[in-house]
């Protein structure tokens, strides 16, 4: 077994490897044993997993009324551009 087949048999059965058949679960630990780049791509694709399975991230309650808010606040607080050769009292 390569590289390129566990990488595949990973996208098809799983990075548990315990679940896969006897026929490629065996191959693929004496391969995980001599490759370090098998054993990256089984840790990247465990890490995958992990973060899909995560909650989702949610935004705190209010924030785009805030975010809305703070903008209107900028936009009445900044001047309007003035004219050449227009002073502030004009």
């Amino acid at each position: 077994m390569d590289v390129t087949e566990f990488e595949e048999l990973i996208d098809r059965l799983g990075e548990d490897l315990s679940l896969w058949p006897d026929d490629r679960r065996l191959p693929a630990e004496e391969l995980l044993k001599r490759s370090c780049s098998a054993q990256a791509l089984l840790e990247e694709m465990r890490a995958l997993r992990q973060a899909l399975a995560a909650p989702p991230v949610r935004a705190p309650a209010g924030l785009a009324d805030r975010i809305a808010a703070a903008a209107a606040k900028m936009k009445s607080d900044t001047a309007e551009p003035r004219t050449e050769g227009e002073t502030a009292g004009s």
